[in-house]
């Protein structure tokens, strides 16, 4: 399928990270990673240009009392493998409701363009979709499915989640209903709907069930937790709409697996842990309440750890001006062994403590410096951009 394709790598990750102005898939990009089933090699994000896609977007509904946006979030318990088939959709069914919430992406960037899938979050224009398919786009144009075109405007994006919302200047739009990912059930039917390495192949659907729940893959250093399932996800499906058999979006396609040896091994966000993170970005422009450090550094690894009789950890590089770090005393050519007690060998172990506390939280570093080993409590700090 693509003309860069290279057999011999048994595993790939395929999440719709990346450069966007690609118009292949770039292995070169991957990061490879290790599932828990087998010693499977996982490199990193199907992240192509083309191929790059957009979330599934929801129904956000003002709040009368501060104007803020809510997603209003209908139940989906009935709809298990155990309702009634009175409360079921058939297939066509699905696909008449949700197709017109479904938009084609397009992105024009320094280096070329890109394009992928999103959906309609709300009625007066707001649409969602994943941050590394606008990730440096100097424009950003939405297509529907009956052809209608709008430029759009970032409204906010975040790096961390790969979920961004843009708006385009419109009404009386169709908006996708919000299921509840918390009640999924493993075996119940599921649709992905996007557009497949582009507009080409826009509105394509495909069906299968829930295959897991609760996975977790890291990607870019991060802990990702996603819905599983046998849907074909391909490159521009991602950031569409996993959808239940009420029409409903549980899910925000985001990832795939390709190999030799492996089929229908695709993953969703799970809407539920999508959903907060839009409506900070649509409110804020940002997630507020993230906690920062405040520092830059990389891994020490066993082999630069035994060379120059250092301890694993995080090497300190750079220290944010008037962040915890800095006040707190940390300086450059630190290594930060553990947070709270619990021991950290790398970035992504620090991170992924930090990030169990919130913005304004004291926590305490275990710090080693020429020599000494001792602990620094830090203020941790607001994070007001996407990473």
């Amino acid at each position: 399928m693509y003309s860069n394709y290279d057999p011999s790598k048994e595993s790939r990750i395929h999440n719709i990270y990346g450069n966007n102005a690609s118009h292949s898939p770039s292995p070169s990009k991957g990061k490879k990673i290790l599932m828990v089933i087998g010693l499977i090699i996982l490199t990193a994000l199907v992240s192509v240009a083309s191929c790059a896609a957009y979330l599934a977007a929801m129904g956000f509904l003002p709040s009368s009392a501060n104007g803020e946006y809510k997603v209003n979030q209908i139940s989906s318990q009935t709809t298990s493998v155990s309702a009634s088939a009175g409360e079921l959709l058939s297939t066509p069914e699905i696909i008449q409701k949700v197709l017109p919430s479904v938009v084609g992406i397009t992105t024009a960037t320094y280096s070329g363009e890109g394009s992928g899938s999103g959906i309609v979050f709300s009625e007066d224009g707001y649409i969602v979709t994943n941050q590394h398919v606008i990730n440096g786009a100097q424009a950003i144009k939405v297509t529907f499915s009956d052809g209608q075109e709008y430029d759009a405007s970032l409204i906010g994006q975040d790096e961390r989640t790969d979920l961004a919302v843009v708006k385009i200047n419109a009404n009386n739009l169709s908006a996708a209903e919000i299921g509840n990912s918390d009640e999924l059930v493993q075996g119940e039917t599921v649709l992905v709907i996007g557009n497949p390495l582009g507009e080409t192949l826009s509105g394509s659907t495909t069906q299968g069930i829930v295959s897991a729940l609760g996975r977790e893959i890291e990607v870019e250093g991060r802990i990702m937790h996603y819905v599983q399932t046998d849907a074909a996800v391909n490159p521009g499906n991602s950031g569409g709409p996993l959808v239940n058999q009420a029409g409903l979006v549980v899910g925000v396609t985001s990832a795939k697996i390709s190999s030799t040896y492996t089929e229908g091994l695709g993953f969703a966000i799970p809407i539920n842990d999508a959903v907060p993170v839009i409506e900070e970005l649509i409110n804020n422009g940002y997630v507020s309440g993230r906690p920062v450090i405040g520092i830059s550094g990389e891994n020490i690894s066993p082999q630069v750890a035994l060379l120059y009789a250092l301890p694993q950890g995080v090497y300190v590089r750079y220290i944010e001006p008037d962040s915890g770090a800095y006040n707190a005393g940390i300086q450059q050519g630190d290594v930060i062994t553990a947070l709270n007690g619990t021991k950290v060998t790398t970035i992504s172990e620090l991170n992924n403590q930090r990030d169990n506390y919130k913005a304004g939280d004291a926590v305490t570093l275990t710090v080693y410096r020429h020599g000494d080993l001792f602990e620094i409590d830090v203020i941790l700090g607001e994070a007001v951009n996407s990473n």
